[in-house]
């Protein structure tokens, strides 16, 4: 793309009154050059079954494309019309808590043959009358699509279908590799398969949400060939890809496998929604973009991000400023808000766009000028971001599931404890305040071995296959981090009979027997005290390995905490337990800065630096201030400034509260 995108959602059909002319003029004076439209209009597109009604699709196409504005077309798929529901009501997801009542989005069977019947239908026609359009850049698949909950009849059969395969029919095999002997489970015919919702078997459990999973990816797949017969060369395909929600984007998507999904799209695209005020720090921005850039290796759209969102999140001066420059430092090629404006009824009243409901100027829409217009400026400079990370964080689907089934527990009082994304995200925010970038990657990545180090966080389910690779890449000179609960069980959640962590406890030097909850616990080797263990500890047994921290306790002092290991010609370092982030900051950099890897400055957070190659070779670094302080910073590096203060003379960058500064460095 020769200039970045700037824009937001927009949904003629939801305003009060017309207004399109008006909202054009003040898309164009704002420096908006991308809507997205007709992705939740089903219903509208087509009102009874079989008539079509596009027509504000189309006025809103004629508008943009007068305007000079391009267009992003989104299939209507993820909300289903009433009609449909009436007159085929096992349309909708059979769950484990039954059938679903209308009402909601994403509440079908995205797998039944009516609902891709009707669907197929309504995007052909849809892009019928926008393809060809000029102004259309690209499509995006349905809305942040999962399997929602779906366990019906036909999904089941098809799971059935799915292990016979994968067992090469063999009932035996499938009985014994998933331990379903306990308590009477086994299954004895085929014909006899249960109903996998009441399942109390954690392994098979955990496959038929890997099943579930591949629904997600085949049903993205089927619409991207559709698409695929009528788009232009030119114009991408994409889908909004989102994130575990806990109020905001928090951590590796439970129900969606992202890397399987992203080979069906031309380009990957993201919805990243955070907290705001003072509760943003800028690291669900980073994580997220870091995780969808890995997944084709390339730039990739921010389709969705708040404006002002919730009434907790309407943003402070400058907030949105450094948000858009903080996508931008990731590798996005263009930052779009959900949404315009905020409507007038229905379930996301309070969730606000960029106009508030006067649909009037405001704060937030005037900062937005000005961000839309330095995105024209700067378009040269910063579009086409690359990165050359040196440390990945390895994430697993089957880990999440399988952590979900068999949880770290917080104490033996049995509270919730914590899950897969908590350690993903303690290890990614304690890098990310250090100001050590990293990439994101899964099992299936190729080129593991370009990186200098790479860390597994709680990698509980791994195959023998990524395991003896992860070992040849430490024998052939990588750094291996790891946390607890990693390599304990084999792919189909079976645990490993052997010494833990399987294959890795040679390459580790040490291995455990036992695991608890601490109590009264705290680590020793730490420069300034002794932190806490948080949540799970195992007891590590050093086996050649050189130990680094041991347990306060007076029974547990006997064994080790975090250990290192020279393994052939690379590293490997075991961390047995959690504890609080600022010791992990101190120990992740001992790790890397032993490995050659140093930050890119020494200022931390809430000072956040972050580099890339633009595309025309140029180096570019930017520094965003997360604080209300001012904040002087030394830059070793002669530069140009390109964005904010700094005095080239003195080599020293200046930031403002909640303010950013990109460098072009010489």
């Amino acid at each position: 793309m020769k200039e970045l995108l700037y824009g937001a959602a927009y949904y003629d059909e939801y305003m009060p009154y017309d207004r399109l002319e008006k909202d054009v003029a003040m898309m164009k004076k704002a420096g908006i050059n991308t809507v997205r439209i007709a992705e939740s209009t089903w219903s509208t597109c087509e009102p009874q079954e079989g008539v079509f009604d596009f027509s504000h699709v189309i006025r809103v196409m004629d508008a943009m494309e007068e305007a000079g504005i391009n267009v992003i077309i989104g299939t209507p798929t993820y909300a289903v019309p009433t009609w449909m529901v009436k007159a085929y009501p096992d349309v909708l997801a059979e769950t484990v808590k039954g059938r679903g009542i209308y009402g909601a989005r994403q509440i079908m069977d995205i797998t039944h043959p009516v609902y891709r019947y009707h669907a197929e239908k309504v995007i052909r026609k849809l892009m019928e009358v926008s393809a060809h359009r000029k102004c259309v850049i690209g499509f995006q698949l349905d809305n942040e699509t999962k399997y929602y909950g779906t366990a019906s009849k036909n999904v089941q059969l098809g799971f059935v279908k799915y292990l016979r395969g994968k067992f090469n029919n063999d009932l035996d095999a499938l009985n014994h590799e998933f331990g379903l002997d306990y308590w009477s489970n086994r299954i004895n015919a085929w014909e006899d398969f249960p109903d996998v919702r009441g399942t109390i078997n954690g392994s098979l459990g955990a496959e038929f949400e890997k099943y579930q999973r591949s629904l997600v990816e085949e049903f993205l797949g089927w619409q991207a060939d559709i698409v695929s017969e009528y788009k232009r060369d030119d114009q991408f395909i994409t889908h909004n890809l989102d994130f575990e929600w806990r109020g905001y984007s928090y951590g590796v998507q439970p129900d969606v496998d992202h890397f399987k999904c992203a080979k069906h799209l031309t380009m990957a695209g993201v919805d990243i929604y955070h907290p705001t005020q003072d509760h943003l720090t800028g690291a669900e921005i980073a994580f997220g973009g870091d995780l969808i850039r890995c997944l084709k290796n390339d730039n990739y759209l921010v389709l969705e991000t708040e404006a002002q969102g919730y009434p907790g999140w309407t943003p402070y001066d400058g907030q949105l400023r450094l948000q858009a420059y903080s996508h931008l430092a990731s590798g996005a090629l263009g930052v779009m808000y959900w949404h315009w404006h905020s409507i007038h009824n229905s379930f996301e009243t309070y969730w606000r766009g960029l106009l508030s409901h006067d649909m009037e100027e405001n704060a937030v829409y005037r900062e937005a000028c000005i961000i839309g217009n330095e995105f024209k400026k700067l378009s040269p400079v910063l579009s086409g971001l690359k990165k050359n990370n040196k440390v990945a964080i390895m994430v697993s689907n089957e880990a999440l599931t399988a952590l979900k089934w068999f949880g770290i527990e917080a104490t033996a009082a049995g509270n919730d404890g914590i899950g897969y994304n908590d350690v993903v995200r303690w290890i990614y925010d304690a890098l990310y305040k250090v100001n050590i970038e990293c990439d994101i990657i899964w099992e299936e990545s190729e080129d593991i071995e370009k990186y200098q180090a790479i860390i597994l966080p709680a990698m509980y389910t791994a195959d023998e296959k990524i395991l003896t690779r992860l070992k040849a890449y430490t024998a052939q000179g990588g750094t291996l981090i790891t946390t607890f609960k990693t390599a304990f069980a084999n792919e189909n959640v079976k645990v490993y009979s052997d010494r833990q962590p399987h294959i890795l406890s040679e390459v580790f030097g040490m291995y455990y027997q036992q695991f608890t909850f601490p109590e009264n616990v705290t680590l020793t080797g730490f420069d300034d005290g002794e932190p806490e263990a948080e949540t799970f500890m195992e007891l590590l047994i050093p086996d050649g390995a050189e130990v680094i921290s041991v347990y306060q306790h007076p029974n547990w002092k006997k064994y080790a905490a975090v250990t290192h290991h020279p393994y052939e010609k690379g590293e490997a370092w075991y961390i047995g337990c959690m504890f609080e982030e600022r010791y992990l900051q101190q120990l992740l950099m001992k790790i890397l800065t032993k490995s050659g890897i140093n930050p890119v400055t020494s200022e931390t957070f809430p000072v956040i630096v972050r580099e890339g190659i633009n595309e025309k070779g140029e180096k570019i670094c930017f520094y965003l201030n997360y604080s209300w302080e001012e904040r002087k910073i030394s830059v070793k590096e002669g530069f140009e400034t390109v964005l904010g203060q700094a005095d080239e003379l003195e080599k020293e960058v200046i930031l403002k509260p909640w303010n950013v500064c990109i460098l072009k460095i010489k």
